[in-house]
């Protein structure tokens, strides 16, 4: 016999816990229908498959029913189905004729207490975050940072004010996230304060970064957290997606300024709560975290593009200026050092003598504005050397 089990909101997160210890993996119908995962399922698992997203699509293409019913027949025993309790009255009609029986679920200690009545927060793994630092630890990090971000020299005494505050006060539960927004020319170093603080903090995955630039349609917000549920194909969205693909507490958005409104209001409440919402209801703890928004536009247009209220929630709002040719030069020595070190610990030792002191030589930074820019030069002048070595 085959029964469909319902399931309310307040129980969702407390089955879905219990059942994953218990070795049950969860997908939602949606899901395995755009990724063609249903032939790949491991036959020797067992599965809660969630199908709440069919409400909606086949009340609204009836005409689809045949075919879901009979993709129901393909599902081994293996497989459980479950549903939110609030689409309930349309799925016992539309697949009466699927499921022998209908049925709640049971979740022990289904009143756990939570704050403010709130639903409790998911975070997937251990996360190292600069609130997590000793003293010690700190003095470290700042030493780091301060060696990979060239120029700067103000915003980086500014940025160790705000970290001392903001750890004494995220403790009392006061200050949710750290958060700056950078603006000023593009290469200028904007993007790179994120890098140091990703590897000051001696990250070993992916930099949890989004750029805004493909955030600025009227759907964006569904890029970014998903499609609600109900939607063929919805899921977590690519922000939750970055961000747990990461091992630290940092976040870049990239060009701010070129997402919607309904965007810059959804950052608007998680800067407040310090939570990440998706469009299924997932929570992510970013209490602790550092969020650094670019942008490129001018500090006269900062007022005119984001709202009194997003503008208050930023800790830090500077504008950063092209760097001094001296800044370029200390660049240029730390690239050029870097590139070497890797290329004779990954590919080979055979390089030309004083090869650093001849690339740095024939690099006039004074050419250049801009950072990127500056970097291929650098790349480029390595390569010209490297041939130049395996002719002769």
């Amino acid at each position: 016999m085959s029964t469909l089990f319902f399931y309310t909101r307040q129980q969702f997160f407390n089955f879905k816990s219990a059942q994953t210890v218990a070795g049950f993996e969860f997908l939602s119908m949606s899901k395995l229908l755009s990724s063609q995962r249903i032939d790949g399922l491991d036959s020797d698992q067992q599965y809660f498959v969630d199908i709440s997203s069919l409400a909606g699509f086949v009340k609204t293409n009836d005409f689809q029913l045949l075919n879901f019913e009979q993709l129901f027949g393909s599902f081994g025993e293996n497989i459980t189905f479950i549903c939110d309790k609030v689409y309930e009255t349309d799925i016992r009609y539309l697949f009466r004729y699927v499921f022998d029986d209908f049925s709640d679920i049971e979740v022990e200690n289904e009143d756990v207490p939570v704050e403010n009545g709130e639903k409790p927060i998911s975070q997937t793994k251990s996360v190292k975050k600069i609130t997590d630092l000793n003293d010690s630890e700190l003095d470290s990090f700042f030493e780091n940072f301060d060696a990979r971000l060239y120029g700067h020299e103000r915003f980086k005494e500014e940025f160790k004010g705000l970290v001392n505050s903001f750890r004494v006060f995220n403790k009392l539960g006061e200050h949710k996230i750290l958060s700056l927004f950078l603006m000023g020319d593009s290469g200028v170093g904007k993007t790179e304060v994120a890098r140091s603080i990703h590897k000051a903090l001696g990250s070993k995955a992916k930099l949890a970064k989004i750029n805004f630039g493909n955030y600025s349609s009227h759907d964006a917000l569904n890029s970014l957290i998903g499609s609600p549920l109900g939607y063929i194909g919805s899921d977590g969205g690519e922000l939750l997606k970055r961000v747990n693909e990461s091992d630290i507490g940092l976040i870049l958005i990239d060009e701010f300024e070129k997402a919607d409104n309904a965007v810059f209001n959804y950052f608007l409440d998680v800067l407040e709560n310090g939570k990440i919402v998706n469009s299924q209801a997932d929570e992510y703890d970013v209490s602790g975290y550092i969020i650094v928004f670019t942008s490129n536009i001018t500090k006269e247009n900062f007022k005119s593009k984001i709202s009194p209220e997003l503008r208050s929630r930023f800790d830090y709002k500077g504008v950063f200026n092209l760097l001094t040719d001296e800044d370029k030069k200390k660049f240029v020595h730390f690239r050029v050092n870097q590139i070497i070190s890797k290329y004779t610990e990954l590919v080979s030792n055979d390089l030309p003598e004083k090869l650093h002191d001849i690339i740095v030589s024939e690099i006039d930074v004074s050419q250049y504005k801009n950072m990127r820019d500056l970097n291929k030069k650098i790349k480029d002048t390595f390569v010209i050397h490297l041939k130049s070595r395996r002719k002769n």
